[in-house]
């Protein structure tokens, strides 16, 4: 998905987080502080269904403080908690940014080489020598670059291709063009950095903007199996997932695997007037870019662990991480974004789920947030905004 928008903090929230940060700790106890939680979810998400006329789907929060965990929801399922499963989508970047800084560590890549420049020790590129790789600027394109989205990258999963492409999914929606007919079609990475270079697009010189691309962590996908020998999920959850403990964390990569394990949190899109459920998924189309599915419990250990240098990759790579460019205008660093009031971390969005995971080392406080519906009309106009602010609503509700 692309970057978040950044979501408005009200007046009367910012004042209660202020009145509370000097001692939390006698806030009240847990119980008062997770009803404090489900009033505050509860009043905005039914403001926002009444607004836009929801006929179902819901939001939930979970929240670890020095002071005590909390989770809260509304208008979920019974039975929906901290251990119940969904698609993370670009939250997953968090973890392909993290495998490339340990590798990195290593001494096995390096973060500004080209992508055409030779793997240390092994003789031979990042990317193949292949016309599938024979995108536009691919001799300056960097690594960082890629991590940064500065690389210039056109990103196939959210832009449609442009008319002038030689290929008869010219002005489409390349993978609604594949799915049409082949709705179990198996993606690679290599396929669709394939279209880019087939179609001989991009967006300005690496370097030069930023411009979001999925495509671009499909390239380091890619550099992840070249480097590593593993394929990317194998490497994922052997060096990210097992060691971190997070034992509700599933890495799918194949089309036919498009289910999610019990306990799981349905997913629905809302469009037309009409409410439906949208669980089921081809993930191939989005592997690195955003196809984990996780909990919030798990992805709150992941994010918290992560910025503060115990997940894998070191502080000083943390720190590179968390330096944000720019050319985003301070949004966004290496797999990273920075949202105000709330830390470090990243959202997602896949048909059915909108996510935020941040951790904010500052009071080490981890705030989990996500909708299991898409309102397809209002997205990124209303909902996606909305994850921040709600976000920090739900922060302050329990006392931060």
């Amino acid at each position: 998905m692309r970057k978040g928008l950044k979501g408005r903090l009200r007046i009367p929230a910012l004042v209660f987080i202020a009145a509370l940060a000097a001692g939390c700790s006698g806030n009240g106890d847990e119980q008062t502080r997770t009803e404090r939680l489900r009033t505050s979810l509860i009043d905005t998400w039914g403001s926002y269904r009444q607004a836009h006329g929801l006929p179902g789907g819901g939001m939930c929060a979970y929240i670890e403080t020095p002071s005590g965990n909390f989770f809260a929801s509304s208008d979920m399922a019974p039975g929906v908690d901290q251990h119940s499963r969904f698609r993370i989508a670009s939250n997953t970047k968090t973890f392909t940014a993290a495998a490339v800084m340990l590798l990195a560590q290593q001494g096995r890549l390096h973060l500004d080489d080209t992508i055409v420049s030779l793997i240390p020790g092994m003789g031979m590129p990042y990317v193949p020598n292949t016309a599938q790789y024979n995108i536009p600027n691919k001799g300056s394109i960097t690594i960082r670059q890629i991590l940064s989205h500065t690389a210039g990258v056109f990103d196939v999963t959210n832009e449609k291709i442009p008319v002038a492409c030689p290929a008869p999914y010219a002005g489409q929606d390349y993978g609604d063009y594949i799915m049409a007919t082949d709705p179990n079609h198996q993606f690679t990475p290599d396929e669709l950095v394939g279209v880019v270079a087939a179609c001989q697009i991009d967006k300005g010189a690496p370097g030069a903007q930023y411009h979001y691309s999925n495509t671009g962590y499909s390239i380091l996908a890619i550099i992840i199996e070249r480097v590593s020998g593993l394929p990317y999920d194998q490497f994922v959850t052997l060096n990210l997932l097992v060691p971190n403990g997070l034992s509700s964390t599933s890495v799918p990569m194949l089309a036919a695997d498009r289910t999610i394990a019990p306990p799981f949190n349905p997913g629905y899109l809302y469009a037309g007037g009409a409410l439906a459920d949208m669980t089921e998924s081809n993930m191939s189309y989005n592997v690195a870019e955003g196809n984990i599915i996780s909990t919030p419990a798990d992805i709150a250990r992941w994010v918290r662990r992560l910025y503060r240098g115990e997940a894998g990759p070191n502080v000083a790579s943390v720190e590179a991480m968390k330096s944000l460019t720019p050319q985003s205008n301070g949004n966004y660093g290496l797999g990273t974004i920075y949202v105000g009031g709330l830390g470090y971390g990243h959202n997602g969005a896949h048909v059915g789920y909108l996510s935020l995971m941040v951790y904010d080392p500052a009071v080490d406080v981890t705030t989990i947030l996500y909708f299991n519906v898409w309102d397809q009309a209002n997205l990124l106009t209303h909902q996606f905004p909305l994850l921040n602010t709600a976000a920090r609503e739900a922060r302050a509700a329990v006392g931060y």
